[in-house]
C-alpha cells in the first residue's frame, strides 16, 4: 500500500509554561482556559460546549505527548506541522515543541516541520476583551536582522534532527503571512535576498539548502479569525521571485465562504487545489480543513461556521485530496487542519461529540 505524509498543524498554546502568555490566559494551562467555559451567545440558540477524551492535558508535557504522538501514528498522522511563533525579538510558545514533542522518548515515529506563524498578535486570544478593535500586542512583522536569528535558530535547534520533515532532502519550513514579511523585510526585492540567504544558510550547514513554503490564501483575501495579519493576493511571479518550492493552505476559511454545509465546501476545496496546481510552476500540497467556527473566543456571536461536517463528510474530503495526491504530487503530502484548533471548532484530538470518529477517517482512508 502506497504511503502518505499526513501533516497536521499543531497550535501550541494547550500548555502554562509559556508565562507570557498568561496576559491572554491568566489562569496558566494556555487555551484550555477558553475551551473549558460553556459559551451560550444569541439568546441561548447558539451553545459551544466540547471536552477533550485526553482531559486539558498539558502538551508540553513529554508523557503526554508520547501518547499522542502513539494516537497520531496508529490513526495515520505521520507529521506535526508546529505553528512558530517569534514576538517581540524572541520565540514565543516554543515549550509544546521543545519540551513535550522532543522531550517525549518515542517522538522519532513521527516527523515534524515549522509553520512560521508571523501574523500579528492580538487580544483575539483573550476571551474577556477580545471583541475589542485595535488591540495588537506584538507585530509579527521582522526585520532583516531579526529574520537572520530567526534563520539561524531554525537551523541551529530543529533542521538538522533526524525526524525533521524534509522534501527532496531539504527541511521544509513553511511562512504564513506573506505580507507581514514583505512589510517588516522592507519589500519584495529585500525579502527574496533574505529567503535566498536562508537557503544558502542550509547549504552552508550540510543540509541541502532549505524547502520553503508558502502557505497560500485566497486571490482576495479576507480576515474572518481576528488573528491572522493582513494578506496579499499570492501571484505565481511573486511566489518565483521569492523563490518557494512548494504551496499548501492552512484553512479554509482563507479561501470560500464558511457559513455553509460542508458538503457544499468539499467542492471549492478541490477547485482550490485544482486552481492552485495549474497556476503555479512549483508543487501544490492539498489541504482539508475538519470545519469552522471561532466563536469560543468571542462574546459577540459570529455567524461564519460550518455546518455538517460529521466525520462522515470529513471522510470525503480525505478521499478527494487523497486522488489528487495521486495525479498530481510527487512527495505524497497533504495538510489537515488541525491537531489541536479547538477554538476554531477543527481539530483532530478526540472530545465528547464525535469521538475519535475524525482520527478514525484518517486511518480508513489512508491505513485501510
Amino acid at each position: 500500500m502506497k504511503s502518505y505524509d499526513i501533516a497536521a498543524y499543531i497550535w501550541p498554546s494547550y500548555t502554562g509554561k509559556e508565562l507570557r502568555s498568561r496576559i491572554f490566559w491568566p489562569e496558566g494551562i494556555g487555551e484550555w482556559q477558553t475551551v473549558q467555559k460553556t459559551h451560550v451567545k444569541e439568546n441561548g440558540a447558539y451553545k459551544w460546549e466540547r471536552k477533550p477524551l485526553w482531559g486539558y492535558v498539558d502538551e508540553a508535557d513529554p508523557a503526554e505527548m508520547h501518547r499522542q504522538i502513539e494516537e497520531a501514528t496508529a490513526h495515520g498522522v505521520n507529521t506535526f506541522i508546529y505553528d512558530w511563533y517569534w514576538y517581540d525579538d524572541r520565540p514565543f510558545l516554543e515549550q509544546c515543541l521543545n519540551e513535550g514533542f522532543l522531550g517525549a522518548d518515542n517522538n522519532g515515529k513521527m516527523k515534524f516541520y515549522l509553520m512560521w506563524a508571523n501574523h500579528d498578535a492580538n487580544y483575539t486570544w483573550d476571551y474577556r476583551i477580545s471583541d475589542l478593535p485595535d488591540t495588537t500586542v506584538w507585530r509579527g512583522a521582522v526585520t532583516e536582522a531579526q529574520f537572520d536569528r530567526i534563520g539561524n535558530r531554525w537551523i541551529e535547534k530543529y533542521f538538522g534532527l533526524e525526524n525533521y520533515y524534509r522534501i527532496d532532502g531539504k527541511p521544509v519550513v513553511a511562512i504564513y503571512d506573506i505580507a507581514n514579511l514583505i512589510n517588516g523585510l522592507g519589500g519584495i526585492e529585500n525579502t527574496a535576498k533574505a529567503l535566498c540567504a536562508l537557503k544558502k544558510k542550509g547549504e552552508a550547514a550540510g543540509l541541502g539548502g532549505v524547502h520553503l513554503q508558502l502557505i497560500k490564501w485566497g486571490d482576495a483575501p479576507v480576515n474572518l479569525s481576528g488573528v491572522d495579519g493582513g494578506a496579499i493576493a499570492v501571484t505565481p511571479a511573486l511566489v518565483q521571485t521569492l523563490g518557494f518550492d512548494s504551496l499548501t493552505h492552512y484553512q479554509i476559511v482563507h479561501f470560500t465562504d464558511v457559513s455553509r454545509d460542508y458538503t457544499a465546501i468539499i467542492p471549492d476545496m478541490v477547485k482550490e487545489w485544482e486552481e492552485t496546481a495549474a497556476r503555479f510552476g512549483i508543487a501544490y500540497f492539498p489541504h482539508v480543513s475538519i470545519g469552522w467556527d471561532n466563536n469560543p473566543r468571542f462574546q459577540s456571536f459570529h455567524p461564519d461556521i460550518v455546518t455538517n461536517n460529521t466525520p462522515e463528510n470529513f471522510k470525503k474530503a480525505l478521499l478527494l485530496a487523497k486522488d489528487f495526491c495521486d495525479k498530481h504530487c510527487k512527495t505524497p503530502l497533504i495538510s489537515i487542519n488541525s491537531w489541536n484548533e479547538w477554538t476554531e471548532t477543527s481539530y483532530l484530538e478526540p472530545d465528547d461529540v464525535n469521538g475519535y470518529g475524525y482520527l478514525d477517517a484518517i486511518k480508513e482512508v489512508f491505513l485501510g
